[in-house]
């Protein structure tokens, strides 16, 4: 079952599940690197056409990082956000 795989993952640089990477997505959905991760270990577009859909995986299929800025930007918020509660 390909949700008990493991492999590291490039982002977090450790060991980490498929399961994971279907949830650590924006809005709990899948990473938007999902398909460039998994395509060596089993048909990772065929599970996502199975599981999600069309128009979910034709966005993660044609999905782009975000500049480098913006994501630190983000990250930025998302700390002085958490330190506000």
């Amino acid at each position: 079952m390909p949700l008990e795989k493991t492999r590291r993952c490039p982002r977090l640089g450790h060991e980490i599940a498929f399961a994971y990477c279907l949830t650590c997505g924006e809005v709990g959905g899948p990473c938007w690197k999902v398909a460039d991760c998994w395509w060596e270990y089993f048909d990772v577009v065929a599970y996502l056409k199975e599981n999600f859909p069309a128009d979910r995986v034709a966005a993660l299929l044609n999905a782009r990082p975000k500049p480098k800025i913006a994501s630190i930007l983000e990250l930025i918020q998302q700390a002085q956000e958490r330190t506000k509660e």
